[in-house]
């Protein structure tokens, strides 16, 4: 090998597994996914504490708030502290988090519980949630989408697993050790793939694309380079920047708006009874999960920018169609698809990150990005509650966001011709060889 070579796969002495490192991040996200697992705590603090739905809820919109805003902050530092250092700082976090909730159970204290679940867990959610993303992107140059649609697949399946055993905890040893055990477990978990994950040597490749452009990605099914290699400050001074936050927070508010509502809208447009609309909900987490690992994947064979075209096209018939179906297993399956869709767009928002801004400060600009989660998660539920109250049905909000959806597809294709634009620029410019 020469030296100005990049490392081929296993050339590197004590090279690590890439796909322990894909498992690691699993490890991290599974963990921090059982916050969409909220809902299991209503009804229990509820008839404990005689809280209102509204002070339940808040602290899960906190969390939200939270992991947005530590994602924003905190980006900077896993880039000067790398993935392990912010893999454990989102450990600490989260699991102190839940001990403080645990505490908040036993005190009856509603603000002891914001401040723990709300406040540090959710800037242990943020961490953890960035934290292995711009790893996974180096160690899986030749399928960016697919290695991190696995870990945010392991985020949107975090509540499919940690909700049964939360319930059947809470049943058993009650509310304060069902925190405390969720902590220890958690934190065991995180730590321990906290400190397998790390990136690759400088300038490392897979075996098979050493003969290929630095930073090469898949797009359409052929390889191209990294539109550009920026740093944060530099990411957000361009247009492309806010086309994928606006891409992001409405898919997010419409998706998340959704399923906020999706038992009562069920029974209300397709006559579901309470307990099938009840399994159906369980299943729309499920098809969450499996919409962020296969639509990450075929990212990767049809490029990013088709996929978000994708998403929008098919979102903007599925709103159409919806409250005119009165069919109940079609109904569902159309809501599956919009599922598919909505955790698609939080699995390949990485990979374009990388795509357009390079990975130099890739979990920095993805923490900056991520408040429009934090944005979309109180816009959407807001959104879809005030129509529902003015008109009397779901309809109207569904329609609404058929709009908001083609606002969307535009932005998509915009972004697609910033894309082409940029690379024939660049290709004018580089020099003859």
């Amino acid at each position: 090998m020469s030296p100005t070579s990049p490392p081929r796969a296993g050339s590197h002495p004590g090279l690590k597994n890439r796909l322990l490192i894909a498992t690691s991040a699993v490890g991290i996200h599974i963990s921090i996914g059982a916050v969409y697992a909220y809902s299991v705590y209503t009804k229990p603090l509820r008839e404990t504490f005689g809280w209102s739905y509204e002070k339940v809820g808040l602290a899960f919109s906190i969390a939200i708030v939270f992991l947005g805003l530590s994602a924003a902050f905190l980006g900077r530092f896993i880039e000067r502290r790398g993935p392990r250092a912010g893999g454990m700082l989102s450990a600490s976090c989260y699991a102190g988090g839940l001990i403080l909730a645990g505490f908040a159970m036993q005190t009856e204290s509603v603000l002891l519980f914001y401040l723990g679940y709300g406040v540090l867990g959710g800037i242990g959610l943020g961490v953890g949630y960035i934290s292995p993303v711009s790893t996974l992107v180096k160690w899986f140059p030749d399928r960016r989408g697919m290695a991190t649609g696995l870990a945010i697949m392991g985020f949107g399946f975090g509540a499919l697993l940690g909700g049964p055993v939360i319930g059947w905890l809470i049943g058993t040893v009650g509310l304060a050790t069902t925190f405390w055990v969720q902590a220890a477990v958690y934190f065991t978990i995180m730590m321990a793939s906290a400190r397998y994950i790390a990136p690759p040597p400088p300038d490392w490749q897979p075996a098979g694309m050493a003969s290929k452009p630095g930073g090469a990605v898949l797009s359409g099914g052929a390889l191209q380079s990294d539109l550009a290699q920026l740093k944060a400050n530099e990411a957000i001074l361009t247009r492309r920047f806010y086309f994928l936050w606006v891409m992001l927070f409405i898919n997010v508010t419409c998706g998340i708006a959704v399923l906020s509502v999706a038992s009562p809208m069920a029974q209300e447009i397709s006559g579901l009874t309470a307990v099938q609309a009840a399994t159906m909900v369980g299943l729309l987490g499920l098809f969450n999960g499996l919409g962020r690992i296969t639509w990450a994947s075929f990212s990767d064979v049809i490029g990013r920018p088709a996929t978000y075209m994708a998403f929008f096209g098919i979102q903007i018939v599925a709103f159409l169609v919806l409250p005119s179906i009165t069919h109940a297993l079609l109904f569902q399956v159309v809501l599956f698809l919009i599922m598919t869709c909505y955790g698609g767009g939080f699995a390949t928002i990485p990979a374009y990150i990388g795509d357009l801004f390079g990975t130099k400060e890739l979990s920095a600009i993805h923490g900056y990005l991520l408040t429009a989660w934090s944005a979309a998660g109180l816009a959407g539920p807001m959104t879809v509650a005030a129509v529902r109250d003015h008109t009397g049905s779901f309809s109207g909000t569904l329609y609404l966001f058929v709009g908001l959806f083609v606002v969307a597809l535009i932005v998509s294709i915009w972004t697609r011709w910033d894309i082409h634009r940029i690379r024939a620029r660049n290709l004018a410019a580089a020099p003859l060889t």
